[in-house]
């Protein structure tokens, strides 16, 4: 499977934020959205990425004046994206070897989508059960 089958099962949309927001700005944002991370995009072009990680620990060191702070000050600027032709199994994998919980799809430099490590379970639990109901009707015709 693909992940260009993953965006077209759960949708392209993708909540971004703009490096000169707040971080209290980007707690509400995460919070109406229900999500645990965010691209930050400057002129449609991918930035960084923030997430509810980057915030606790930053709050854990620097305390509520964090909330004043800008997104540009806590987010991952070395962002690790992939493109919607890669596999969900190489993309599980590098997820897992990079301890990466969210990572965005990227065609010809233009965000089309995001994956997060949930999505990447949810696909492989599908393949599971197909193969499962094909193994069980195979033995059931045999």
């Amino acid at each position: 499977m693909r992940i260009s089958d993953v965006l077209r099962s759960k949708g392209s949309t993708v909540a971004t934020v703009e490096p000169g927001l707040s971080v209290a700005g980007l707690v509400a944002q995460l919070a109406r959205h229900n999500v645990g991370a965010m691209v930050v995009t400057k002129d449609d072009k991918v930035v960084g990425i923030v997430s509810e990680r980057d915030v606790v620990r930053q709050l854990h060191e620097r305390g509520t004046a964090l909330l004043d702070s800008r997104v540009m000050d806590i987010m991952t600027t070395s962002v690790v994206t992939c493109l919607p032709t890669d596999s969900v199994d190489s993309l599980a994998a590098t997820m897992t070897e990079r301890r990466i919980r969210h990572m965005p799809v990227v065609q010809d430099g233009t965000l089309i989508g995001i994956v997060s490590i949930g999505d990447v379970v949810k696909s492989r639990i599908g393949e599971l059960e197909s193969d499962r109901e094909q193994l069980e009707s195979y033995i059931a015709g045999g």
